[in-house]
């Protein structure tokens, strides 16, 4: 019996790996003969770079980078050597995760402390750059990583523009000859699970404004701002990528890394299975073990169980979901390859109790599935 455990990590609670050690603990309480192997996921969110470097073996780096309202803040990023890859996880320099509720502005903050992490990678001699662009504070377009970059981005008076994105209102012009010629050489790749295009009603600033801190007056600026700045990007650039799906994603960093960087959008859960070999485990597997804090209808936009179950059903293998709660509409995973989903409680429990006791929470519904499935593999 080989079983593969491939969840993605349980926010404010468990990486990746930390659940996927848990349930392994419990498989093995009820069937340690079970051959166990664990394969910890992410979808182009928070969790990104460590659960391709647990796969991987790859190196943890640390940059000094500012962070997106200016302040200077230690971010971690990716290095496989034998590749020559980076993995960037745009969060660690630009993230909501680096501010208090009460600190975010989305009209101010920036990507700049990307573009830093950027160009700690070329520096490495980096050959292919995965973006993982998941849970930005920003929504500046990208200027403020082409800034970091190189890019000039100019007011009518011919000076810098400041950063952030209402700023991009007052740009009058872009010059493109000092960015750094090594962006040419290398292979960028956004990992996302975010289709929105640049601007409109579904846009960056409509969209995920408000939850950086916009107020409806707000997102309608930034907006604007944000389709001057493609229109002036136009003007230099071979090509208009403001309407395609995902030029939307991290506040339109998206679009900055398709328009300058040629980078190719793919869903983060795809690029993190590729990496960690999910596909080759599980085409001899009898059963995968997948999971994430909130099991429910938005898990169809790309979330890591979806992208796992796709994988697990091209090859016939079950999928059993195991989940912080599971929400609204979690059913229509049935039709996507999941045979099963359980909750981590079996009764009444507050979410700080819960994120505390996952653990053993995990283990012991682990353990419960286990011995079901042990049981309805009897020999008849």
């Amino acid at each position: 019996m080989k079983i593969i455990i491939a969840p993605d990590s349980f926010k404010d609670s468990l990486s990746a790996e930390g659940v996927a050690r848990a349930i392994a603990l419990g498989l093995a309480d009820a069937w340690p003969d079970a051959q166990v192997q664990l394969c910890p996921m992410a979808d182009g969110g928070e969790g990104t770079v460590e659960s391709i470097l647990a796969a991987c073996a790859g190196q943890l780096r640390s940059t000094r980078v500012q962070g997106p309202l200016g302040a200077a803040v230690e971010a971690r990023w990716g290095w496989l050597p034998h590749s020559h890859t980076a993995i960037i996880e745009m969060a660690e320099a630009s993230g909501l995760q680096l501010l208090a509720p009460g600190q975010r502005d989305a009209c101010t903050s920036s990507t700049f402390g990307t573009g830093e992490l950027i160009q700690a990678a070329l520096e490495e001699g980096a050959q292919r750059i995965i973006l993982a662009i998941g849970g930005s504070a920003t929504n500046d377009g990208g200027a403020g990583a082409l800034q970091a970059l190189g890019l000039k981005l100019l007011d009518q008076q011919g000076r810098v523009l400041p950063r952030g994105g209402l700023a991009l209102a007052d740009l009058a012009s872009i010059e493109l000859n000092a960015l750094d010629p090594r962006l040419a050489q290398v292979r960028f790749e956004i990992a996302a699970d975010v289709n929105n295009p640049l601007c409109g009603e579904h846009g960056a600033s409509a969209i995920f404004g408000p939850q950086k801190g916009a107020s409806p007056h707000q997102v309608q600026q930034l907006d604007q701002a944000l389709g001057h700045f493609a229109d002036l990007c136009a003007q230099v650039l071979p090509r208009d990528v403001r309407d395609e799906p995902g030029s939307g994603a991290a506040g339109g960093l998206g679009f900055a890394a398709k328009a300058f960087l040629g980078a190719q959008f793919r869903p983060g859960v795809e690029v993190v299975a590729e990496l960690v070999g999910l596909e080759q485990a599980v085409r001899d597997a009898d059963l995968v073990i997948t999971g994430e804090g909130r099991f429910d209808a938005q898990t169809l936009r790309g979330k890591t169980p979806f992208g796992v179950a796709r994988i697990a059903r091209e090859h016939g293998v079950p999928v059993i979901v195991i989940a912080g709660t599971l929400g609204e509409g979690y059913q229509q995973m049935y039709a996507h390859g999941v045979d099963a989903a359980f909750a981590l409680t079996s009764g009444p429990m507050s979410l700080e109790q819960a994120c505390r006791e996952a653990p053993r929470l995990l283990r012991e519904r682990a353990a419960d599935i286990a011995r079901v499935w042990r049981l309805a593999s009897r020999p008849a």
